[in-house]
């Protein structure tokens, strides 16, 4: 009966074709929703009259949703039916878009992001499920490939169509972007999407609401303290070290009542599968490095070489399209056998060399140019780590299992980003403070060289009316500004180095772990 349901699900010629593409539109419209926020937080704060500790929310709200709401997908599309809970995350989405646009006030359009985010989370790993098993077991590694092109273009996309949309338009803008994508994919998904049928719906009194409860509890403070951890002073801070302790009984709790209620809202036992455990790891670790720097790159260059929002999303695309035309081959090499511990393996070498590269080359003033071939190698070294992992993630897995293997890989991978982006930000401000302690003492005021810079300073101040007071004034400002900036510079360097060099350390562990399941995984082909 498994089987036969399995196969009845796989879609051929131009049905398959409709699927996919409001799949990945769907996969889309999510993703660049998490990141095009970014740029039009400013104009927002303005607007709405907010600081930005409360702007942040907008972000902050819309993740705690979405990585609570993915590993739920599989279960709530057993019991809803795929279709319809497909088509109702998409409506629910459209609407809160709609909201967003309107809201009045910062925490209207909070509460309204956190209901986009809801809606959100679903599409992102149920597209995902849904392509996987549209396509018979030997074309899945291009399955993941065409889904693949959505998920990694489109956090690149965010920034340069969100700074569009804010320098032309107004923000609400990027919120009714969604509205004509989301009615036509809703439409899509209602006439050409099958639901699987995976036995019977649960009674009210069986759902496990413990479950929901506590999952809810650990991820939306876990993502809490990591967004706020830095801002709010770490463990100094009263609420970050409650709400630490909260997730970490919060997560023993729920692994114990998942793994003992009969009915549990997320299927832990599909963690069984040694490939999909290996694979949940590394998709973490890709978050890492994805979402760490797509988010590195364009402060660095807005707050150091005085980019604009626009500029600053638009040098990220080159890098999108190399991945973009990376995965359709990479998807033909996985059809032809070639073994994905191999491709992981080049990709996570690939992305230690873009770091390192990176690392040699950022200076105070750094040039367009220098990034360009980097950020080419990047979108390699991503292509090339992105399907394999997914594709070897869900390579053994079978029927309903599918669905809750994606879940874990696309909750691994979000929570993955949000780790990545609060211990970068972290990092950040404690190494720059460090190092303008360091780079102090160099400003030696009784070395001849230095004074010789100050009285240079000095005299273009007075040179332009000023007294010699504030000529002297500003000259110390100056210096100080070049100082914070040296020490900011070699801030960002720290971290590529050190991104770097985790991205290397997983590379044994890659060869290390498929050795047994590299079998496995070529059955699974035929």
């Amino acid at each position: 009966m498994q089987q036969t349901n399995e196969n009845s699900l796989i879609e051929y010629g131009f049905r398959r074709v409709i699927i996919t593409i409001t799949a990945v539109l769907c996969a889309l419209l999510e993703i660049i929703d998490t990141t095009i926020v970014n740029v039009a937080l400013n104009d927002m704060k303005g607007s709405l009259g907010a600081t930005l500790t409360d702007v942040a929310w907008v972000i902050t709200a819309y993740a705690i949703a979405n990585v609570i709401v993915i590993p739920m997908t599989s279960w709530l599309s057993k019991q809803f039916g795929r279709r319809n809970y497909f088509a109702a995350s998409i409506i629910i989405f459209t609407t809160a878009s709609f909201l967003c646009g309107n809201a009045t006030n910062i925490w209207e359009l909070v509460a309204f992001r956190f209901i986009q985010g809801l809606g959100g989370g679903a599409l992102l790993v149920t597209a995902q499920t849904i392509i996987t098993e549209s396509y018979p077991m030997e074309k899945r590694g291009m399955a993941q490939a065409i889904y693949g092109m959505g998920v990694i273009v489109g956090p690149t996309l965010g920034p340069p169509l969100g700074g569009y949309l804010v320098d032309n338009f107004s923000w609400p803008y990027i919120f009714y972007i969604n509205i004509p994508l989301g009615i036509i994919a809703t439409f899509l998904t209602l006439m050409f999407v099958k639901s699987p049928k995976y036995g019977e719906k649960l009674k009210a009194s069986q759902v496990d609401w413990w479950g929901i409860i506590l999952l809810a509890t650990f991820i939306g403070s876990l993502q809490f303290v990591l967004e706020h951890g830095q801002q709010d002073d770490w463990f100094d801070n009263g609420l970050i070290t409650t709400l630490s302790i909260t997730t970490l009984f919060g997560l023993i709790l729920f692994i114990w009542r998942e793994l003992t209620y009969e009915h549990p809202i997320v299927n832990l036992k599909v963690l069984k599968d040694g490939n999909l455990r290996v694979g949940t790891i590394m998709t973490f670790i890709l978050g890492f490095g994805l979402y760490g720097s797509t988010f590195i790159i364009p402060i660095y260059t807005q707050s150091i070489l005085g980019f604009t929002a626009t500029d600053a999303g638009l040098l990220l695309i080159p890098s999108s399209i190399t991945t973009g035309l990376m995965m359709p081959i990479i998807g033909k090499l996985i059809q032809k056998g070639v073994p994905q511990k191999y491709m992981v393996t080049a990709g996570f070498s690939i992305f230690f060399i873009y770091s390192l590269w990176m690392y040699i080359e950022m200076t105070p003033d750094t040039g367009v140019e220098h990034f360009y071939w980097p950020l080419i190698v990047r979108g390699v070294g991503l292509g090339l780590l992105f399907v394999p992992i997914t594709t070897l993630s869900l390579s053994t897995l079978r029927g309903k299992d599918i669905g809750d293997g994606a879940a874990f890989t696309g909750m691994m991978r979000q929570l993955g980003g949000s780790f990545g982006i609060a211990i970068i930000t972290t990092m950040i401000s404690r190494w720059t403070q460090q190092h303008r302690v360091n780079l102090l003492p160099n400003l030696d005021v009784t070395k001849f060289n230095v004074q010789e810079r100050i009285q240079g300073i000095q005299h273009m101040f007075t040179g332009k009316g000023y007294s010699t007071n504030e000529a002297l004034n500003k000259t110390f400002q100056l210096l100080d500004m070049s100082v914070m900036k040296q020490a900011t510079v070699l801030s960002y360097m720290d971290i590529f180095l050190y991104l770097g060099v985790l991205f290397l350390l997983c590379v044994p562990f890659v060869l290390l772990i498929k050795k047994g399941a590299g079998k496995v995984d070529m059955s699974a082909a035929h």
